[in-house]
C-alpha cells in the first residue's frame, strides 16, 4: 500500500513537472554580447544571437523603468540602428510601440540582433559610458524576447582598450568576462561596472564579497573594508537567514553622490568621493551600506505582491512603499546603531530630527504613506514647488511609522518580540514558503501574529490616514518623552528662493504661510523690500521682524513689476526632541534596552 502511493505521488509530481516543462523554451538558446568601442562617444554597442525560435516573428522589448525606482523612464528613447539579420541577409523589422521591435523570420530559427544604446547619464538607476568607465544597468541597456523572459541566457562583455576590470554578480562561465544568468529577471538585476577601477574583498556570514571601487577617493583600505563587513554581519542578525552565495559593491565616488539601488546580489552606491574625510561623510557611508544591503531581504525576497514578478511595461504599483523603502530606512539606521557606529543618543537625535522634518512637511497632512507609495510613479520621483505641500516621503514616513510600530510591538509582548521578528515571520512564509510577495493585509496579519492582536487602528489612522503618529505614547513606553519648542518665535515669510545670477526668485511657498497668503508665486523675482533694493537672503532680512508687520514687496512676474502687501505670520515650524524621563520604570528600560542596542 505504501509503495503504490508512493508510485501515485511520483507520477503526480511528474505531470506537474512536465506541466511546466515548455519544449520551445527549452530549445532556444540566447547569448548577448556588449561591446563599446569608442567609449568617448557615450554608445554601448548590443548583439544578440537567438536560436531556436521556431515562429513567423519574435517581439524584442525593452524596459521601461528600472525596479527599485519607480518612475518610467523610457529606457528605448535611447536606442538606435536597431537591425537583424540571419545567414547574412538582412531582416524585415519595424517597431510596433515605444518599446518592442518585431523581428521577422518566417525562415529562419536562427537570428542576430544589433542595436546601440547612448549611455550619459551617470546614476545608481541608469546607465553610464565615457572614457573613464562604463557602468550598465541592465534593463537600460538590454533587450529581451517578449515570450521568453525566463529563457537563460549568456552575456560577453568586451571592455574598451586598455580596461581590464569587469565586477558584476552574474556568474562567471567559459571564457574572459564572460556570464550566465538563468533568466532576464536576473540578467537586469545584475548591473555592470567595467573599466580600470579598484576591487576589494571581505566575507561576511561566510559569503565572499566584492567592493568594486570606481574614482578617486581617499580612504583607510583596511578600515573601510572591516566596518562594511561589521555593516553586513548586523545586516545579517535582522533576519538571521543568508540568502546569498556571492554579493558585489558597485561604489561610484563622484563629486556629488546620488544614493544607491539595489539588486539580487549586488548594489551600486554613488557618493561624494570626500565622504570618507569627515565623521559625518563617514557614517553617512555607512548608513548607505546598511540601508542598501538590508535590501537583499526587505524588498529583493520580503516583498509586496506587485514587485515580482516584474512587468517592465507599465507602472507596478504597491501601497508598500513606506514598508519596502522606510522600513529599510528605519533598519538601516537601526544596524548601524547596533553596530556600535552610532550612539543610542545620537541615534535618538536622529529620529528627533526626522520627526521635526516630517511634521514640518505640509503634505503629511495632505497625503498619507500608503497613498504617497502608490503615487511613487506621478509623483515621488516627479516632484515640483508644491510638492512638500501635497505629499510626503514614503522614506521618511515610513522610517517612523517603522519605529513606532517597534516600540509598539516590543512593549505588547514585554520585550519578547520586536519588528525583526516580523521580517523573519514574512521571509519565511511568503518568500521561502510560498515564493511570493504579501499583500497589505497580510503585512498587517504578519504584525498581529508577532504582536499577539491586530493594530488595525494604527494602520488606519497612521498608514492609511493621515493623523500625526503617537510619538509621546510610543516612546514613552521605552521611557522617553517628546519635548517640542517653537523653531523661532518670529515672523516667517515662509518661501525659498535661488540666487543664481544675483537675482533672488522665488523656488516654493509654504502652505498657508505669509508669502502663501499674501500672493508671491513660484518664479517672481523678488527685487525690493519696502522701497529698498534687494541684495540679500529676504529670509535674513525679515528674520526678526514681529508677526503681524506688514511688508511691501516689489516683484518681476513674467517680466512685469508688481506690487504686494501682506503680513507676515508668526512660524508654524516646531522643533521636536526626544529626550528620557526622568524615573523610567523597570518596564520601561526593559523596552528601551530591546529597541536600542547599548555598547559596554
Amino acid at each position: 500500500m505504501m509503495f503504490s502511493r508512493l508510485r501515485l505521488l511520483a507520477a503526480v509530481g511528474l505531470v506537474l513537472l512536465l506541466s511546466d516543462f515548455h519544449p520551445a523554451l527549452a530549445a532556444s538558446t540566447l547569448r548577448y554580447t556588449l561591446a563599446m568601442p569608442a567609449p568617448q562617444t557615450h554608445y554601448f554597442e548590443v548583439d544578440m544571437s537567438l536560436g531556436g525560435f521556431g515562429k513567423q516573428y519574435t517581439d524584442l522589448k525593452m524596459p521601461v523603468w528600472a525596479p527599485g525606482s519607480y518612475l518610467v523612464r523610457e529606457f528605448a528613447r535611447h536606442v538606435e540602428g536597431f537591425q537583424a539579420k540571419a545567414g547574412g541577409q538582412e531582416l524585415r523589422t519595424e517597431k510596433i510601440n515605444k518599446n518592442t521591435w518585431r523581428v521577422y523570420h518566417p525562415k529562419a530559427k536562427d537570428f542576430t540582433v544589433h542595436y546601440s544604446v547612448y549611455a550619459y547619464e551617470l546614476s545608481v538607476r541608469t546607465s553610464f559610458l565615457d572614457a573613464a568607465h562604463g557602468y550598465v544597468n541592465g534593463t537600460s541597456v538590454f533587450m529581451y524576447p517578449a515570450d521568453s523572459k525566463q529563457l537563460a541566457s549568456t552575456l560577453e562583455v568586451r571592455p574598451a582598450t586598455g580596461w581590464t576590470q569587469v565586477s558584476t554578480s552574474l556568474k562567471p562561465v567559459g571564457g574572459q568576462f564572460t556570464f550566465t544568468s538563468s533568466n532576464y529577471d536576473e540578467l537586469a538585476d545584475s548591473p555592470i561596472e567595467i573599466g580600470t577601477h579598484k576591487v576589494m574583498s571581505f566575507e561576511a556570514n561566510g559569503t565572499p564579497h566584492t567592493v568594486a571601487m570606481f574614482g578617486n577617493a581617499k580612504y583607510d583600505e583596511a578600515k573601510l573594508l572591516a566596518d562594511m563587513k561589521r555593516v553586513c554581519e548586523e545586516a545579517h542578525r535582522v533576519v538571521g537567514q543568508n540568502p546569498l552565495d556571492r554579493y558585489v559593491f558597485i561604489v561610484h565616488n563622484i563629486e556629488r553622490g546620488t544614493g544607491g539601488l539595489e539588486h539580487l546580489y549586488s548594489t551600486t552606491l554613488s557618493t561624494s568621493r570626500n565622504a570618507y574625510s569627515t565623521e559625518a561623510g563617514y557614517k553617512g557611508f555607512l548608513g548607505l551600506v546598511a540601508h542598501e544591503y538590508f535590501h537583499l531581504w526587505n524588498v529583493k525576497r520580503i516583498r509586496p505582491i506587485a514587485l515580482g514578478p516584474f512587468d517592465y511595461d507599465n507602472e507596478n504599483y504597491t501601497h508598500m512603499l513606506w514598508v519596502s523603502e522606510g522600513g529599510t530606512s528605519y533598519f538601516g539606521d537601526k544596524i548601524v546603531q547596533r553596530a556600535g557606529f552610532v550612539s543610542p543618543e545620537e541615534y535618538l537625535g536622529n529620529t528627533s530630527t526626522s520627526i521635526t522634518r516630517v511634521e514640518n512637511t505640509p503634505g503629511n497632512k495632505v497625503q498619507s504613506a500608503a497613498e504617497s507609495s502608490f503615487d511613487a510613479w506621478i509623483k515621488g520621483y516627479r516632484p515640483n514647488e508644491n510638492s512638500a505641500n501635497t505629499g510626503i516621503s514614503y522614506y521618511d514616513k515610513g522610517e517612523l511609522i517603522g519605529a513606532m510600530l517597534d516600540l509598539l510591538i516590543i512593549n505588547e509582548t514585554k520585550g519578547q518580540k520586536q519588528l525583526d521578528d516580523v521580517m523573519r515571520y514574512l521571509y519565511d512564509q511568503y518568500y521561502k514558503k510560498q515564493g511570493r510577495g504579501f499583500t497589505d493585509e497580510e503585512y498587517q496579519a504578519a504584525v498581529a501574529k508577532i504582536a499577539g492582536r491586530r493594530f488595525d487602528d494604527f494602520f488606519r489612522r497612521y498608514v492609511y490616514g493621515t493623523e500625526m503618529l503617537p510619538y509621546e505614547t510610543m516612546l514613552g513606553y521605552a521611557g522617553l518623552k517628546l519635548t517640542t519648542a517653537p523653531l523661532t518665535t518670529d515672523a516667517a515669510l515662509g518661501a525659498t528662493f535661488s540666487t543664481t545670477g544675483g537675482k533672488f526668485t522665488v523656488t516654493s511657498t509654504l502652505r498657508n504661510g505669509s508669502a502663501w497668503q499674501g500672493g508671491l508665486n513660484v518664479n517672481d523675482e523678488l527685487l525690493a523690500i519696502d522701497g529698498n533694493r534687494l541684495t540679500d537672503d529676504p529670509n535674513k532680512l525679515l528674520a526678526s521682524r514681529p508677526a503681524g508687520s506688514q511688508v511691501k514687496m516689489l516683484v518681476s512676474r513674467d517680466g512685469q513689476l508688481k506690487e504686494l502687501t501682506f503680513p507676515l505670520l508668526a512660524s508654524t515650524a516646531i522643533r521636536y526632541r526626544i529626550e528620557q524621563a526622568a524615573s523610567p520604570t523597570a518596564e520601561q528600560q526593559a523596552v528601551l534596552q530591546k529597541w536600542l542596542t547599548f555598547k559596554q
